[in-house]
Formats: structure tokens, C-alpha cells, sequence
């Protein structure tokens, strides 16, 4: 009797490939399109252009109005991931929620144990990037049913 190799199942799942965001060809690629989405979400969810500042990482007001004029520009990897976190919230937002509710969420106080009270938005803006990882890890946990 001959022995027979252990193997995986066949299955159709394929592995998603990793974007190498030190890639600046991978940042060129995604950028514009990231600036884009970031902004429309930030007219859904009614955020003031402070907040929306501060969500990408401090930008000055002079660069903010610029990049919303023009999103055609490279941005670094942190402004990428930011971006990218927000959009994964948006997106498990709508998800989860009806629209209304959905774009309404980050503004509206909050009785998890996670924001103490606070907003979501509030939270975020004021643990920066953890903060925007733990809210998004929490709602795709949410739609897991965990």
C-alpha cells in the first residue's frame, strides 16, 4: 500500500495578494482613488474639515483644500492606511446598518466599553491610528456575528 501525501482540500478560496505600500508604484496606483473615497465618505458622514485634518494625520489646512482640489498626488503609507481603515469602517458600517443609520454612526455617542461614551469619531481622532484599527476590528467582528 502506497502512502498517500497529506494535502490541503481543493477549494476555490484564493489567498488575496498583500499590496506592498512601500511600493511607491502600489502607493501611485492607489492614491488618487483613496483621496477620492476619503473625501466622499467625509461628506457622508458630515465631518468638519478639522476632524477630517486630523483623521488623515495632522494635514494643515493649506495641503488639506489642495488635496480635495487635486487628489492627484502620492501619498505616504500612513495617510494610505489611514484611508484604507476608514474605508473598511464605512464599508462594514453600510453593512451592518441602513444608510441613515450607517453615516450617522461615527458621530453618535457610543456605550461599548471601547469608547467610553464617547463618539467613534471622537475616539479615533484621539488615538489616531490604533484607535481607527480597534474600530474597524470591532465592526468586522460584528459582522462575523462575534
Amino acid at each position: 500500500m502506497s502512502a498517500i501525501p497529506f494535502a490541503y482540500p481543493a477549494s476555490r478560496f484564493e489567498r488575496a495578494l498583500l499590496v506592498d505600500l512601500n511600493s511607491k508604484a502600489e502607493r501611485e496606483r492607489l492614491s488618487r482613488s483613496a483621496l477620492r473615497g476619503f473625501f466622499k465618505i467625509v461628506g457622508r458622514w458630515k465631518l468638519r474639515d478639522e476632524d477630517a485634518r486630523e483623521l488623515l494625520g495632522g494635514l494643515s489646512s493649506s495641503a488639506y483644500y489642495e488635496w480635495k482640489k487635486n487628489p492627484d498626488r502620492i501619498l505616504d503609507v500612513d495617510r494610505i492606511t489611514r484611508i484604507s481603515y476608514l474605508v473598511g469602517i464605512y464599508k462594514a458600517l453600510h453593512i451592518l446598518y441602513g444608510d441613515k443609520l450607517a453615516d450617522e454612526w461615527v458621530n453618535l455617542p457610543n456605550s461599548n466599553a471601547i469608547f467610553a461614551g464617547r463618539t467613534p469619531l471622537a475616539y479615533m481622532l484621539a488615538g489616531g491610528l490604533v484607535a481607527m484599527q480597534t474600530v474597524r476590528k470591532l465592526l468586522d467582528a460584528r459582522r462575523g456575528g462575534v
